[in-house]
């Protein structure tokens, strides 16, 4: 069944895509992680991939492309797309839309017809606007809805934040890109819509919006990136009002009465309730003391006075207890995506002993001069890209029936987070400078923490770095990180005695764990490759030659 490529959203501020250039044209057949064009946001030009594979059969002929619309079709030579054609050739851009579009009074969607068939062609662009859960990530299956900010019946404009997403990579804002009223909720606070699925639908107010949840919802089972993704639970039209009414009314219930009478963002009140922080012992640095984001995330708890019982007391002996916990987007995908990998890829692993006296002298050396602090990782990072430069087998992807070969060096290096683990990628690592590494790393992994990274920070990354070192452990074996073949990982320096000419010397030793896709490598490349890293660890100043 084609697949349907559409225009992502890459910033929380992008409204339209311009194309700067295609890499492949009709006709073609293209991978899942093909380039098949280069975007231009309001913020940068990045590379837009299918995460599908097959043959290009549409590409659309618009130079500027607003959020959502589709920008090329893959599917199976030959095969019938005209209802996609349908679709593209009726979407109407937020600067077409008729003024009447924007609706002056906010009123719920009125009640539908019970069982209409479902339209054979897209219904009317100018009277409504579909906002779909975007693809936002080659991992992602579905958005979780961390907080509705917008009600059914609330009139909107188009840069209006009407909804936080959590996908299994950042907590992000989505924007209606389209004025007038909020006409649909596709699901309430807390559940979760599939890549393609309805989130919302924004229009004239009166609008019927059964025809348009019919048709998209149908689309969305088309596009689909995975049969296991977990499908948006569909609802009638007529029962969306009264659900986000009742939803309304339930959440002061719900809410302690502590709790309702604090200002409080819906995304700070989550991080809040997530961490076990009360509201009251939050002081907000919002509009009005509203207690936003940063608010949650500065807060230093107090001591408590003596006296006070505990809120962790312990369980009472012999009294069995547990606590289920709620599995986030991140951590379904880290568990389906190790999962694969460990089971479908043959690993193997090899560990080498490295002497870091002199990259700890030449570290100490350069962090004098060097306006961005370098870390040990950062040197790792370098080495191991001007390493792989020597050794492009270790660079390559397992892709079924061929081998690819990255002739591009980007690393991924990963970072523990609340929820599990996010790889931010440092692109042509081997022709950055070690500041130039050690800057744009510091950067990352705080966007990383902060959740705040975008699609292109932790995509494309051809080979990976786990770096356990910091956190006092002497070796360890990672998990390969798909697509790549190769993971490396890092342990902690120790002073070690070792035999040098006859005597015992004290060394400051590092050891670090390739893990191999036997499939793409052997020992011996493997081997050659960890020699190499390991004489420019040993003699930094080789990197700079």
């Amino acid at each position: 069944m084609a697949e349907v490529v559409r225009m992502p959203l890459l910033s929380d501020t992008m409204k339209e895509g311009v194309i700067a250039g295609w890499h492949k044209k009709v006709g073609d057949k293209v991978k899942s992680d093909d380039v098949i064009a280069d975007v231009e946001t309001d913020k940068a030009t990045m590379e837009v991939m299918p995460y599908v594979d097959g043959t290009i059969l549409y590409i659309s002929d618009k130079k500027k492309i607003p959020v959502n619309d589709i920008l090329a079709i893959i599917g199976k030579e030959g095969e019938d797309i005209s209802a996609h054609l349908s679709e593209a050739a009726n979407t109407v851009t937020v600067e077409e839309t008729p003024a009447a579009a924007t609706a002056t009074e906010a009123a719920p969607a009125p009640a539908a017809p019970a069982t209409p068939a479902a339209p054979a062609t897209a219904p009317d662009a100018s009277l409504a606007t579909v906002i779909q859960m975007p693809l936002l990530s080659d991992t992602m299956k579905e958005g979780k809805i961390v907080a509705w900010l917008k009600n059914v019946g609330d009139t909107v404009k188009s840069d209006d934040v009407i909804a936080e997403v959590e996908t299994d990579k950042a907590t992000m804002e989505v924007m209606p890109y389209a004025d007038g009223v909020l006409l649909y909720q596709g699901v309430p606070a807390g559940q979760g819509v599939a890549v393609n699925g309805v989130m919302a639908i924004v229009g004239k107010a009166g609008t019927d919006v059964k025809p348009y949840i019919d048709y998209y919802n149908n689309k969305a089972a088309d596009t689909a990136p995975a049969a296991e993704a977990t499908p948006a639970p569909t609802q009638t039209a007529s029962a969306a009002p009264v659900a986000s009414a009742q939803q309304a009314s339930a959440a002061p219930a719900a809410a302690t009465s502590e709790d309702s009478r604090v200002k409080v963002s819906p995304l700070a009140r989550k991080m809040a309730k997530d961490k076990g922080i009360s509201l009251s012992d939050l002081k907000g640095s919002g509009d009005g003391g509203r207690i936003i984001r940063k608010d949650v995330e500065a807060y230093v708890p107090s001591a408590k006075p003596s006296g006070t019982v505990s809120a962790s007391a312990p369980v009472i002996a012999g009294q069995e207890s547990h606590t289920d916990i709620e599995l986030s987007q991140m951590r379904k995908v880290i568990a389906q995506r190790l999962s694969q990998s460990k089971f479908t890829a043959p690993h193997f692993y090899l560990t080498i002993s490295v002497n870091m006296d002199k990259a700890m002298e030449a570290r100490a050396a350069m962090n004098e001069l060097s306006e961005s602090k370098i870390s040990f990782n950062d040197l790792v990072i370098k080495s191991a890209a001007m390493a792989l430069r020597k050794h492009p087998a270790v660079n390559s992807s397992w892709m079924g029936d061929f081998v690819r070969e990255n002739h591009h060096i980007h690393i991924g290096s990963a970072v523990a987070i609340e929820d599990g683990l996010i790889v931010p990628v440092i692109k042509f690592a081997d022709q950055k400078s070690l500041s130039a590494i050690a800057a744009e790393a510091k950067t990352l992994v705080k966007k990383a923490k902060d959740k705040k990274l975008q699609p292109q920070e932790f995509t494309g990354n051809t080979f990976t770095i786990s770096n356990l070192g910091m956190m006092d452990i002497d070796e360890f074996t990672a998990i390969i990180n798909p697509p790549d073949s190769c993971i490396l990982a890092v342990g902690k320096i120790a002073p070690t005695p070792v035999a040098e000419e006859g005597a015992v010397v004290i060394r400051n030793i590092m050891k670090l764990t390739l893990s191999c896709d036997h499939r793409v490598v052997d020992g011996a490349v493997g081997s050659s490759f960890l020699q190499t890293l390991k004489a420019y660890l040993e003699n930094p100043v080789t990197m700079l030659v």
